[in-house]
């Protein structure tokens, strides 16, 4: 890896339609004056990573809030009759990956993750487990692969790999963006739906929720690997949640909490503590 020259990382984590809280957490972190040398994305931490990489600035945060506004479960997860045959068939994956593609490519203001305007950084898995960086090439690619959620998408063929969700690897992006040289991580973790009083709805559904439970216990683990060897502050996930990462039809109100509460932690003193928030720790309510 070719380590930046800046000091301060972004680093986005996954979550599915829970990727809307770090829209509200970018817009009270850039109000308060905080900006990053390089972003390290995952996943839907990647999609935010990248957009946000392509316009970093108060007016590019409010161009990503348009596009999650504008964002339905269909355009992700088209249930159609050709999605049902891929079910019922040999297919790969269950949904093709042209929607999503589509969605990535159209608003995306670069061609390769080089073009941003700040360094990105693209977390993928390997087919063998292993954590793939990318930071140079095709953008679309690239946050496709992050994105490729087992048996829901393909994975993507870069170079000489096949590659998929970077939440699946062992470690988050906290590490990746450590291992770039960051000497200050902000970490954007999307939490995960703790107040649930019931299983959410569907297969695919309980399936996004275990996958943000995975995430959440990784990203827990590489903090306390990471204490000590450089400077770690998480904005804290909302808690108590009771949305499945699953439903796009809450968004305005995720970002618009998210926005809420990171302005009180910061007015609180948070960018100055060093600790990993209990909403991330397993609990319920």
């Amino acid at each position: 890896m070719t380590k930046p020259t800046g000091r301060t990382a972004f680093v986005f984590a996954g979550g599915g339609s829970l990727g809307a809280v770090q829209v509200g957490m970018l817009e009270a972190l850039l109000e308060a004056g905080v900006t990053p040398d390089f972003v390290v994305g995952s996943s839907v931490g990647a999609l935010n990573a990248g957009f946000f990489a392509g316009d970093p600035t108060a007016g590019g945060v409010t161009n990503l809030a348009a596009i999650w506004r504008g964002l339905r479960r269909a355009d992700v997860f088209p249930l159609t009759l050709r999605s049902a045959l891929r079910w019922l068939g040999s297919a790969d994956a269950l949904f093709e990956s042209t929607n999503l593609r589509q969605l990535i490519e159209r608003p995306l203001p670069y061609r390769n993750l080089e073009d941003a305007a700040i360094p990105v950084h693209v977390v993928a898995t390997s087919l063998g487990g292993a954590s793939v960086c990318l930071s140079s090439g095709s953008a679309v690619e690239a946050i496709l692969a992050s994105a490729a959620i087992p048996v829901v998408f393909p994975s993507v063929e870069i170079g000489v790999e096949y590659l998929m969700d970077g939440a699946i690897c062992g470690n988050t992006p906290v590490v990746t963006a450590a291992e770039l040289g960051a000497e200050r991580l902000i970490v954007l973790p999307t939490g995960f739906a703790c107040a649930l009083s019931r299983p959410p709805g569907g297969a695919a559904a309980r399936g996004f929720h275990a996958l943000t439970l995975i995430v959440a216990h990784q990203l827990v683990q590489d903090l306390a690997h990471l204490s000590g060897a450089v400077r770690v502050v998480t904005v804290p996930s909302l808690c108590p949640l009771d949305v499945s990462p699953f439903d796009f039809s809450k968004t305005e109100m995720l970002m618009d909490r998210a926005a809420r509460e990171t302005r009180a932690w910061i007015a609180g003193g948070g960018l100055s503590r060093q600790e990993v928030p209990g909403e991330l720790i397993p609990h319920s309510h």
